[in-house]
């Protein structure tokens, strides 16, 4: 899917495709059908992998993934295995949120021990391309594209368990109640990734889902974890977001 000229309300990073589908594609979808354009950069095409045949095949699955979340898709040239926080893959970052200029980047947090490494790569790549995005007197690394300023940063992360959902104490839980098997059916997507021999990754997922929902009082929800305090100005409204504003509070 191709983003319009008007660009992206909101850009979720990760090191290979399936990434962000597992880590808050459920919270993509929901943006979308509330109206939001939103899209994916994945920073490498994450071939060579052992099940599948190749990167078309690979890329296949990320478009059809894509599809389902109803999101653009861009799938940067940086090598699997081997990716490292560098200039140039900061670069190349930074090049793509001056080019459709998001509101709001998620990106990736965390180590993964005894998974890949490029996880954590990632997340350095994309904390410093949303710094470089804003940077001014630098124009001749930027391909002419204007500088652009990203409002706020959010972080997802790959962890399985309760205690890896967050990462400061700035977090919060988004409601993808409704979304759920959109997120998974994404995920599904991902056919060479995960065989019927892996179909207990997929069970985990979708009981943190419901893990992280039933700690917000919530059917299923992604935790999200954020580098700065979220305000608000409707304190009943934060509190109790399902609410039906029209109800009488008394009764």
């Amino acid at each position: 899917m191709e983003a319009d000229q008007q660009g992206l309300d909101v850009i979720a990073v990760g090191a290979h495709p399936d990434d962000v589908e597992i880590g808050c594609g459920g919270t993509l979808a929901s943006l979308v059908q509330r109206g939001m354009r939103v899209g994916i950069v994945d920073l490498t095409d994450g071939e060579p992998t052992p099940a599948s045949p190749g990167p078309h095949v690979r890329l296949a699955e990320a478009q059809a993934a894509a599809d389902v979340l109803g999101v653009t898709r861009v799938v940067l040239d940086l090598p699997n295995r081997r990716l490292f926080d560098s200039f140039e893959a900061r670069l190349l970052l930074a090049r793509e949120f001056r080019k459709y200029r998001p509101r709001v980047v998620i990106g990736l947090y965390g180590k993964t021990p005894m998974a890949s490494p490029d996880h954590w790569q990632a997340s350095q790549i994309t904390d410093a391309a949303v710094f470089y995005s804003r940077l001014t007197k630098w124009d001749d690394h930027f391909e002419g594209l204007p500088v652009h300023t990203i409002g706020r940063q959010i972080y997802y992360t790959l962890g399985f368990e309760l205690h890896a959902m967050g990462v400061s104490r700035h977090q919060f839980v988004y409601d993808i109640t409704d979304t759920l098997d959109e997120k998974m059916e994404s995920i599904l997507c991902y056919r060479t990734q995960f065989p019927p021999a892996k179909q207990s990754v997929l069970q985990r997922v979708r009981a943190l889902a419901e893990a992280n929902g039933a700690s917000a009082g919530l059917g299923a929800g992604e935790a999200f974890t954020s580098s700065r305090a979220i305000g608000s100005s409707n304190l009943m409204q934060t509190l109790f977001p399902n609410d039906d504003p029209d109800a009488n509070p008394t009764n």
